[in-house]
């Protein structure tokens, strides 16, 4: 009787979690898992439901119903309109404010890292000083350290200068002369994406200056008879050197045409592509709805072009420039 006291008094032991309550986790311990949705979740869906609910808004709103715009055309907002005549040929127009823009913002950000150099960069002397050496090793691996460092600033200087050009042409400014705002009784001209090179006199202009240039300095280093020699490779029979004497010299105007081209016709299509997708395809053909529909693309194809196409035209443009100005004192 005596021993069976002390275990009738003894305290009743319990599993946690299952006859009494759980212990508190340890400091170390991993915090319990909640549920409900992560934030990426949310603005994703947030973006879906929004987008549906517009669609149904628009139908309820203008219905399905299109008709043919004959009046609109895509082109027209690229067309240069004058604001100021200077004198003869000189006008000024959006064109050439997107170019002093350009010029300007160029000019003065490489100015204002010069003088703020750190050991510690910020974000745009990071910036200014990776296209420095992109340039620099672009440059030595197309002509030898003497004419690298002669035509380095050059290089640099346009690839800067059409890199900042195609950058400033994807953000919205009030300079579509076709088109008028009425803002409080105040007629403005429309927002619009637009770049001086969308204007084809720029890239001509660039492109001319490097034709000019790498032929200049291919008759300086070899002669005019050594520079046309130098078109041709080494090893071609007499017999076919009267095919290949006309098309290498074809090719070398070819370049003219391909590095103005290739600026110009790439930036104007996506910027037509751009506004296309973002309401002009709408505009257009009537359908409200459509341009609902299509502004996720324009938005999409918006990013993929100011993130990729502005700096890789200005990269193509600058290493071709190198390497026909190398090209042209070298000898096959």
């Amino acid at each position: 009787m005596s021993a069976a006291a002390p275990a009738a008094n003894a305290p009743e032991l319990s599993a946690p979690g299952i006859d009494g309550p759980a212990s508190p986790p340890g400091p170390g311990a991993p915090a319990p898992k909640q549920g409900g949705w992560s934030t990426k979740k949310k603005v994703l869906w947030g973006i879906a439901a929004t987008y549906v609910l517009g669609i149904v808004v628009f139908v309820a709103a203008f219905g399905v119903k299109s008709h043919k715009n004959e009046t609109f055309q895509v082109i027209d907002s690229f067309h240069l309109v004058t604001w100021v005549h200077l004198v003869g040929p000189l006008d000024i127009n959006k064109g050439v404010l997107y170019l002093v823009l350009a010029a300007a913002i160029t000019v003065g950000l490489t100015t204002w890292v010069a003088k703020r150099m750190e050991a510690k960069p910020g974000r745009l002397q990071v910036v200014i000083e990776w296209a420095y050496d992109l340039m620099q090793r672009t440059t030595r691996e197309a002509m030898d350290e003497q004419m690298a460092a002669k035509w380095f600033p050059v290089i640099l200087t346009l690839f800067l200068f059409i890199f900042v050009t195609n950058l400033i042409g994807y953000i919205p400014l009030p300079v579509d002369s076709t088109e008028k705002l009425n803002i409080f009784g105040a007629k403005i001209p429309a927002f619009q994406i637009y770049a001086a090179d969308t204007n084809v006199a720029l890239p001509l202009l660039l492109a001319l200056g490097v034709f000019i240039a790498f032929n200049t300095v291919g008759i300086k280093a070899q002669g005019v008879r050594g520079y046309i020699k130098s078109l041709v490779p080494s090893g071609v029979g007499r017999g076919m050197l009267v095919i290949i004497y006309p098309l290498e010299i074809v090719s070398t105007f070819l370049r003219l045409l391909s590095l103005t081209i290739r600026l110009w016709a790439n930036l104007l299509a996506g910027h037509l592509l751009i506004e296309f997708m973002a309401g002009d395809l709408a505009v257009l053909l009537g359908l409200q709805l459509l341009g609902w529909i299509t502004l996720p693309f324009g938005v999409l194809i918006f990013l993929f072009e100011a993130l990729l196409i502005a700096g890789l035209q200005a990269f193509i443009f600058a290493i071709l420039t190198a390497i026909y100005l190398g090209g042209a004192v070298s000898r096959h």
